[in-house]
């Protein structure tokens, strides 16, 4: 995401709120990666707009993971108390396992793109039978 001016680094007291936003972050995405799964599963249940959106939104978190390490280290600098460094090293693993999650889910975006409504609809009959025949495309599985 393009920066807009200068970042303001928090003081420490905010050390509870940016561990809520982490953990907020972290347990939205994996709702959707789970959500993203089902999808990936159903060939053309999603359509080109919406995986260009899961790209462009995943790719934005993840390059602003960043700010989150960059605040963490600066905490971690500042002398923080037993418990602050408790939660500052949680917060790190909780960082990594957003990074991996993003990663997992732009991975499955990117895999989706060729396989989006758009895509399945614009194949001719005989190219599409084909492509559910030798197993490359899944067939539609009943409601």
């Amino acid at each position: 995401m393009a920066q807009s001016g200068p970042i303001t680094w928090q003081p420490i007291s905010q050390l509870s709120l940016l561990g809520s936003c982490i953990d907020g972050m972290l347990e939205s995405l994996e709702e959707n990666l789970e959500n993203l799964k089902a999808a990936k599963e159903q060939h053309g249940s999603m359509d080109d707009a919406t995986v260009s959106r899961v790209i462009k939104v995943y790719t934005e978190q993840r390059d602003d993971l960043w700010l989150y390490d960059e605040q963490i280290s600066r905490w971690k600098n500042a002398g923080p108390t037993e418990s602050q460094k408790a939660e500052l090293s949680r917060l790190s693993r909780q960082i990594e396992r957003l990074r991996a999650a993003l990663d997992s889910g732009l991975a499955m975006a990117d895999e989706m793109k060729e396989v989006t409504i758009e895509k399945i609809l614009a194949k001719d009959d005989v190219e599409l039978a084909l492509e559910v025949l030798s197993g490359k495309l899944k067939p539609p599985r009943p409601q």
